[in-house]
């Protein structure tokens, strides 16, 4: 049994990855959870079915870093299920666990958490392979934060089956943008009321990944370069990652900020999204585009600390589309097979911001920051639909309240539909 429950349970709110993981941990012996710092890996792990009832240890104890250098096997006597946290600061461990499973018949079941990826999956692939699979947790949902389930209309997209026109319930001050587009979807945050103890918790967060976190992965000796690489991808997050600009804006070496976006990927903290390119008639732009895996993040990196600031400022939808894209994600990881996430546009312009590839079927999204949802707006919709007759269905997601049908196979969905599941 596990008696590590530092966390109120009364307080735990059930992530949508959970039944990805349950069902995860019943078919392979090793699971990995990655993510980044404070996204709540250990609270999950400690407070969610099954896992209650599993051992859980922390490699931030030092007599468990202690016991790994002088019996490792000893963590695990008596149980055959053991989830072992923050498991990158002793990788001498994962030789003792590849043992484990083999010699108990793959009965052994172990869940390794951590946030440094990139120590933590150069261990386990040369170790654990074939016996490890990963999932990685990103940050809370609207509808997490609320203690909604994920939406189920959403799944059905890949059938063809689009949602009922409709309209939804008027707004409360829960869900304003400009203040989740500020404060963003990190569970401590849930605790913190003002937009200046947001901007004191961001700015926190961002000075423990320069000076702790990125230490772990790599020798960093120019701070503030790596800073000032970091504000110049929040201010394109959404665009196209055009590394000789911001090698230019931040005054870093080209090669440089390569190596530097290269750790943010593996720190979880930034996401470069692939080209949707298997067309042979089109010319097709494939630089992948840049997002943070919280918008919020991007926002505070680019400089903004409050309402008046976010609400005027020029990277607004790209900010937005950052949001989006973090709740397609989120929303789409329990399907199977799991959606691939890829942007699509041509030389010629036309472009969709979103193209979710399900074995042969694909559904497209197209990320508009406006209240009104025009026939207009879904013309790249519609020339992906004609260049790719697999496509089920077109999403316009805004920031208007009403479900409305803008062609066959196109409906405009307010951006709340995608991030939980509304009565």
């Amino acid at each position: 049994m596990n008696d590590n429950h530092s966390v109120d349970e009364l307080s735990f709110k059930p992530r949508w990855i959970s039944p990805a993981l349950e069902s995860a941990v019943q078919d392979h012996s090793v699971v990995v959870l990655t993510g980044a710092r404070q996204v709540g890996k250990s609270t999950l792990l400690q407070h969610s079915k099954p896992f209650v009832r599993w051992r859980y240890l922390t490699l931030d104890d030092y007599d468990v870093r202690t016991q790994v250098d002088q019996d490792p096997q000893a963590l695990w006597a008596g149980v055959d299920r053991l989830v072992l946290d923050e498991v990158q600061k002793a990788p001498g461990l994962i030789p003792a666990i590849k043992r484990a499973v083999d010699q108990r018949q793959r009965k052994m079941r172990f869940v390794l958490s951590g946030s440094a990826n990139l120590l933590l999956m150069e261990k386990i692939s040369e170790s654990l392979a074939g016996r490890a699979i990963y999932l990685t947790l990103s940050p809370m949902t609207w509808g997490e934060m609320q203690g909604k389930p994920a939406p189920d209309w959403f799944r059905k997209l890949f059938s063809g089956d689009l949602p009922a026109e409709a309209a939804l319930a008027s707004h409360s001050a829960s869900d304003d943008l400009a203040q989740l587009l500020l404060r963003g979807f990190m569970p401590p945050l849930l605790e913190l009321a003002r937009p200046e103890a947001w901007a004191r918790w961001w700015e926190g967060y961002i000075m423990t990944y320069l000076e702790r976190d990125l230490r772990q992965l790599a020798r960093i000796e120019a701070l503030a370069d790596f800073r000032r690489v970091m504000s110049a991808l929040a201010l394109r997050s959404g665009q196209l990652l055009n590394q000789t600009e911001v090698a230019r804006d931040a005054a870093v070496p080209q090669p440089t900020v390569h190596r530097y976006i290269n750790l943010l990927e593996a720190g979880h903290l930034v996401e470069r999204l692939p080209a949707y390119a298997v067309s042979r008639t089109t010319r097709l732009i494939k630089t992948p585009k840049a997002y943070w895996m919280d918008p919020a993040l991007a926002v505070h990196l680019a400089g903004y600390s409050d309402l008046t600031g976010i609400k005027g400022a020029r990277e607004l939808g790209g900010f937005f589309e950052t949001l989006v894209l973090h709740h397609l994600r989120v929303a789409s990881q329990g399907f199977f097979p799991r959606p691939r996430l890829h942007y699509w546009r041509t030389a010629s312009g036309s472009e969709v911001d979103f193209v979710l590839e399900q074995g042969r079927s694909l559904v497209v999204a197209e990320v508009k920051m406006a209240t009104t949802a025009r026939y207009t707006d879904v013309e790249g919709l519609r020339r992906f639909l004609r260049e790719y007759p697999q496509t089920k269905a077109g999403l316009l997601i805004y920031t208007g309240r009403e479900v409305r049908r803008l062609d066959e196979q196109i409906v405009a969905v307010p951006w709340q539909m995608i991030a939980a599941k509304l009565p």
